[in-house]
This record gives C-alpha cells, sequence and structure tokens, in this order.
C-alpha cells in the first residue's frame, strides 16, 4: 500500500484525533501538543530546558492597553464577519524535550487497556512518524525525534484559542507537532502557523480600550427642550497600542495593534430626543477633541456635539450610550502591517430630564 494511503486510513481526522486525544495532547503545558483549556499561547507552557538553552516553552506575551487576566478585551468589531483566529501553531518544545514528553505519552497509550483498532494503528503510525523517519506526501519523518538536531529548531504544535466559542474551529488545527529549523518559516501547508498578523489579531482581541466618560452641560440633570453640550477633551481621548510577541530561541516575531479614536456616536436612550449633529455621529476635531466645551452666552446655540430631550424621564433615567469608533491597524516584524476592522467601545450614564421649558443660563 502506498504511503500516503496508509496514511490517508489510519491517519485520518477520526483516527487522528482520538489518538490525539488517547496522548492527552490538549494540554500542552503537560505534553506535546495542542492546548485545549489554558488560555492559549498567553499561558506559559514550561517543561523544563537543556544545556543547549532551547527551552519548553512558547508564551505569547502581551504588553500595553490589554487585560491583565488574557481574558477578552472590551473592543467590539465593525465588522461582524470579522473574528481573531480560533487556533494556531506555535513552537513548543526542542528536540530532546519533545522526545521525553511524547514518547512517554505514546508508551502510556499503546499500554492502555483495550487500545486497538483504529486509534491503535494511528498511534503506531504516529510513532514510526516521530521514531523511524516514516513520513507522506509533504511531511517529511523524523528519525529519533531529531534529537541530532537539538538547538537548532523546535517541534510547534497547536494551541486553541480559549476565547473562540465554536469548538471545532478551535480544535481545527489538528495537525501532528513538526520541526522547524531556526530562522525558518513553518512550512507551507501548515498556514495557521502564527505570524505578526495572527499576532495583532490576538492584541485585538485582547485589547482594553479606556472607558472614557462624555462630559456633559448640564452634566446629569438637564430640562427638556434644553439643548445638552457634549465633547471629549483631548488630553483623555487618544490612541492606544496593544503588542504581543513571541520571543523563544531562532524565533522572535511581534505585533503592535494601535487604535486611534475618530468619532463619537449618541444614543440618547429615548426617540423622543434629537441629537446633533442629527446623525448623532460627533467626529474628531483637528485638535484631536470632540465636540465644543459648554460656555457661558451659548444657551441660545446649537451644540456641534449633543443631544435635546422633548419629554422628562419622569421619577427615573434615560440611558444615555456614548459610544467610541476607533480606526485599528497593525505593524509587525519585517515591516508588516495592514488595516484591521473598526472597533467600537460604548458606556452609559443616567440622565434626568426635568419638566420645565424655560430656563436661563
Amino acid at each position: 500500500m502506498p504511503v500516503s494511503e496508509s496514511r490517508r486510513i489510519l491517519l485520518g481526522a477520526g483516527a487522528l484525533t482520538l489518538a490525539l486525544s488517547v496522548l492527552v495532547l490538549a494540554e500542552p503545558a503537560h505534553a506535546a501538543g495542542p492546548t485545549g483549556k489554558d488560555k492559549g499561547a498567553d499561558t506559559e507552557q514550561s517543561g523544563g530546558g537543556d544545556s543547549t538553552g532551547i527551552y519548553a516553552a512558547a508564551k505569547i506575551q502581551y504588553s500595553g492597553a490589554v487585560t491583565k487576566d488574557g481574558s477578552t478585551g472590551n473592543v467590539t468589531s465593525s465588522d461582524v464577519n470579522w473574528t481573531p483566529p480560533p487556533c494556531w501553531y506555535a513552537p513548543y518544545l526542542g528536540a530532546k524535550d519533545f522526545k521525553k514528553k511524547m514518547s512517554e505519552q505514546i508508551e502510556s497509550a499503546k499500554n492502555t487497556p483495550g487500545m486497538g483498532g483504529t486509534a491503535g494503528a494511528a498511534i503506531g503510525e504516529m510513532q514510526r512518524h516521530y521514531e523511524d523517519d516514516y513520513g507522506w506526501t509533504d511531511t517529511p519523518g523524523y528519525k529519533d525525534y531529531n534529537v541530532d538536531k537539538d538547538g537548532e529548531g523546535m517541534f510547534w504544535a497547536a494551541v486553541e484559542n480559549p476565547d473562540e466559542p465554536d469548538v471545532l474551529k478551535r480544535g481545527s488545527c489538528n495537525d501532528l507537532p513538526f520541526w522547524v529549523d531556526n530562522g525558518e518559516t513553518p512550512p507551507a501547508q501548515y498556514k495557521e502557523a502564527i505570524t505578526p498578523e495572527i499576532l495583532a489579531a490576538l492584541a485585538y482581541q485582547r485589547m482594553q480600550l479606556p472607558g472614557t466618560k462624555v462630559t456633559l452641560a448640564p452634566e446629569a440633570t438637564t430640562k427638556v427642550n434644553l439643548p445638552t453640550w457634549a465633547w471629549l477633551d483631548k488630553a483623555t481621548f487618544h490612541e492606544v497600542q496593544a503588542t504581543a510577541a513571541i520571543n523563544v530561541p531562532g524565533f522572535n516575531i511581534q505585533a503592535t495593534t494601535t487604535a486611534k479614536p475618530v468619532s463619537l456616536k449618541l444614543e440618547p436612550g429615548t426617540t423622543d430626543a434629537e441629537t446633533f449633529p442629527a446623525s448623532g455621529e460627533c467626529a474628531i476635531n483637528a485638535d484631536h477633541s470632540i465636540g465644543e466645551p459648554y460656555a457661558k452666552g451659548k444657551s441660545d446655540e446649537t451644540p456641534p456635539c449633543g443631544l435635546k430631550y422633548l419629554r422628562s424621564s419622569g421619577n427615573g433615567t434615560f440611558k444615555l450610550r456614548a459610544t467610541i469608533t476607533w480606526e485599528i491597524s497593525w505593524t509587525g516584524t519585517g515591516g508588516a502591517g495592514d488595516d484591521l476592522p473598526n472597533g467600537t467601545f460604548g458606556t452609559t450614564q443616567d440622565i434626568k430630564v426635568q419638566e420645565i421649558q424655560a430656563v436661563n443660563r
């Protein structure tokens, strides 16, 4: 039987998935394979090291305006079709460490009572793949886990994005761990191999935008038919950056995602209101502020950014929502860079509207 056909039978999707499951390859903090429950690569994956300096760790380091616990940030993409990567491949272990972990897991699986059939055959083929130079089309095998090249590269393995709700997408990076020489890019068939662009998307996903409170005049209590001025000072309305990086022996990449505020949208919390401008979208000024502060003597003027309530809020309040739109772009290693979908983040403020038709300021 041709090698490629053997692979299709014994290492088909179902058999391979089962074999990986039996090998407990879903938690790379403990085994050489895909992650499943450990917050992805922003949780350190350590398994020791050796005299070569090749360490069993591949940690994405986040800095700047990001959540502190690796969770999803507060940015909502304006493009409903855009999502961060559900999984990716990243550097994991040097050859000696990989041999130790993988061979232990394979032996344990082979000795599991009742192990046989397709899954057992797949485990046997996997052992041949790493020990006896057994490969197939576009996927070479390894002799003794590549230990003669220890220090010259690393085995890469899959990482699941824990914030991806679709379990099938999250587990779609299901190729066996593969070797990449230091300074080289992963083979072309591994399209989900970590890149600056993927790092940029992950930084976007974890970005924490400031909860800027819009300044209002009148501030919290206004009157029916009285224009309320709204503005954001340039000192508190500025761009933010989030950086994601991988730094392991022989492989160092990073990407910085930048969010630049461009507009403010006001939603009064009731249909009985008018906004200024009519669209409710207040553009950014040349000095990077939005709107214009109220000053004495402007009570008869229409604010460049603001709103007017047409009825009282009674004994309650209206929920004024102020949403800032951010233009988002990224730059990364090697001069790479591009735009990402705009992001939005909104906050609400309670506004009490009293039934008084005229007032002197």
